[in-house]
């Protein structure tokens, strides 16, 4: 792994200290006429990002870097590297223990003098590089059949003889130990392939059933599986005996190994034949299962086919009210009861985990803004997900150098602190149990019910009212959204079907021809109320609402969204831009996604929507909003 610690000069203060405290990886392979990217392209980017940050600054000064690599050979193990800046050049010495020290400029000599290969190094600017190299990769022939086959009952859409063929004969291959490394389709893949398989056997409409040509595929393959397929993907493949006409009695008998795996294997026996679960059914299954334990990339408990198979089964099937609600709290008390903040608002960010990979992401600029005025915000995510592996606020946040390791507590102080008063929290240490599916979820291809939930959580609680905001992007699930907010008896609650089903809002023109669905800038949402009007629910009366949102309708000028094509550093560069004062798309974003959201959510002081808009533009154009996300970024570090 090559790991690169920068620090800056000395005599820096302590933001710029931490900002330039940054690991990161550089790849410089030239391939297929892709840009380079050398030290002295990463130097220049780092000037221009700091300049954002600190305008008045003008230079920059390296010391020690270290790199890390994933090769067990103990005499390569460590190498220490310095930038040495002269005459506008940037160069690399590389220096090894006990040797003496060369000068080399990271090109692809450089790298192939190291020994390194491509897949070891990492671009901090990339969103996809932020995958962790650890997680085992799926076979590629087999994850793009699960694209197809492992969706609803109207999305799905059947392989043909050709690809059935291709797909089954790799499978034959891999559980005959005759793929490597990989090529290999992992345990996840084969279960969560074969429960797409089954359910649409069982229970899809005719149009999304098995093809002729997948029928013939499977005639020829199926007597050679069967004698090479596990025991609990046979189960998976034909539960019943039923599908496959070859009268196979072992998926009829199956009941697992242990009792996790007994509750996991009867909940399955429904699932298959398109059916559903009971609250308590779901959260069993998930307390038993999770969170998964590996060794050698490995799981040691619960079979991975079973769980994947579970998992996107569910999704499938289309889950119901109960289902969502029991994913949604199945953890809520994994780390024990929630932080409370002492403040008057707080409102939770549920953006999608995967992030962007194609426009501006606008909602951790748009927390910043909200601080200057009392809103407070609470953020969560990870750093990578699939399937998308976009852009999310822990690399920007990573990026800028801010910590994004915070406890529970730790981020409750962050709210309350008036200097900063928005918070994130990585998953990976709110809920421990969730993260860990994380490699699992790659395997599955498609997005599992967790994708859903996870946007609709309370890791921490507020003195006062409470908001959730969610982002959408399939028709169907706005409703289940609302209900699992409602569900978590907030004040508000909004969803929105935002750029790339996320939550920012744009303000160019509406596309003529405008996808299936709900449009861009739709948001459907409700306020808790005292009026005899409004519905009922779980007791609260609730004023509901839905419109599509038309920016010019409050003054913004059509244009454009900026794209950043999973470059975090571009990201960023627009959103520290705009926090500067400087007018143009990534500006209006911020103000319109922070003004709107406060009108709608019935924030104080934003019941005229003009006025709204106009704060959020005071809190930019006066610096508050820069100051506040630059507090962040130095206070996260002293918090104990």
């Amino acid at each position: 792994m090559f790991h690169l610690v920068i620090s800056a000069k000395p005599t820096f203060n302590a933001l710029k200290a931490v900002f330039f405290s940054l690991t990161f990886f550089i790849c410089s392979k030239k391939k297929r006429g892709k840009e380079k990217t050398t030290a002295n392209k990463f130097i220049k980017e780092t000037q221009k990002m700091r300049a954002l940050l600190s305008p008045e600054s003008s230079s920059l000064y390296f010391t020690s870097i270290n790199i890390v690599f994933r090769d067990p050979n103990p005499c390569r193990s460590r190498t220490s590297l310095y930038f040495l800046k002269r005459d506008g050049c940037c160069r690399l010495i590389r220096r090894k223990p006990r040797s003496t020290a060369v000068k080399a400029v990271l090109d692809s000599a450089t790298i192939e003098e190291l020994g390194l290969k491509e897949s070891d190094m990492r671009n901090p600017a990339i969103s996809s590089t932020y995958r962790r190299s650890m997680l085992p990769k799926p076979n590629q022939t087999v994850l793009e059949a699960q694209a197809r086959i492992c969706t609803g009952p109207t999305q799905t859409r059947p392989l043909s003889e050709e690809q059935a063929f291709k797909v089954l004969d790799t499978i034959l291959r891999s559980v005959r130990g005759e793929l490597k490394d990989e090529e290999q389709v992992s345990k996840a893949q084969i279960g969560a392939f074969f429960a797409g398989m089954t359910i649409r056997a069982n229970s899809f409409p005719e149009e999304t059933q098995w093809s002729e040509g997948e029928r013939r595929a499977m005639n020829l393959f199926w007597p050679l599986l069967l004698r090479a397929l596990p025991p609990d993907v046979i189960f998976i493949a034909d539960p019943e005996g039923s599908i496959m006409g070859l009268g196979n009695s072992v998926g009829p008998q199956f009941i697992g190994n242990g009792t996790t795996e007994m509750r996991l294997v009867g909940a399955l026996r429904e699932i298959l034949a398109g059916g559903h679960l009971g609250y308590e059914e779901v959260q069993g299954v998930l307390k038993d299962v999770l969170p998964l334990k590996f060794e050698d990339g490995k799981s040691t408990g619960v079979s991975e086919s079973l769980l994947s198979a579970f998992l996107i089964g569910q999704r499938m099937n289309r889950e119901t009210d109960r289902e969502l609600k029991a994913y949604c709290l199945a953890f809520d008390d994994e780390l024990g009861p929630a932080p409370v903040a002492d403040v008057n608002s707080l409102t939770h960010y549920g953006e999608p985990y995967d992030g962007n990979t194609r426009f501006f992401r606008s909602t951790l600029f748009v927390a910043a803004v909200r601080s200057c005025y009392g809103e407070s915000s609470l953020l969560h995510g990870v750093e990578w997900m699939p399937p998308k592996g976009g852009v999310t606020e822990e690399q920007m946040l990573n990026f800028m150098g801010a910590n994004t390791n915070l406890s529970l507590h730790q981020a409750k102080k962050l709210i309350e602190d008036e200097e900063v008063g928005f918070a994130y929290l990585s998953q990976r240490e709110a809920r421990p149990s969730l993260y860990s599916l994380i490699g699992l979820r790659e395997h599955i291809k498609k997005r599992p019910p967790l994708a859903t939930t996870e946007k609709v959580q309370q890791f921490i609680r507020a003195k006062g009212k409470e908001s959730i905001v969610a982002g959408f992007y399939h028709e169907g699930y706005e409703e289940p959204l609302l209900m699992l907010m409602k569900r978590r008896g907030v004040h508000s609650g909004l969803v929105v079907k935002g750029e790339e089903g996320a939550l920012s809002m744009t303000t160019r023109l509406r596309s003529a021809s405008t996808s299936k669905g709900f449009p861009v800038n739709y948001c459907s949402g409700f306020c808790s109320v005292g009026t005899e009007t409004a519905c009922k629910e779980d007791g609260v009366s609730h004023q509901s609402f839905r419109l599509e949102v038309n920016a010019m309708d409050y003054g913004f000028e059509p244009t454009d969204t900026p794209r950043t094509d999973r470059s975090v550093s571009k990201n960023i560069e627009l959103g520290l831009a705009a926090l500067h004062g400087q007018k143009g798309p990534a500006y209006d974003r911020i103000v319109l996604n922070a003004g709107i959201v406060d009108h709608l959510l019935g924030c104080d002081g934003a019941e005229d929507v003009t006025i709204a808009l106009d704060r959020a533009r005071e809190a930019i154009d006066s610096g508050k909003a820069l100051k506040k996300l630059l507090n962040y970024i130095k206070v996260s570090h002293k918090l104990k």
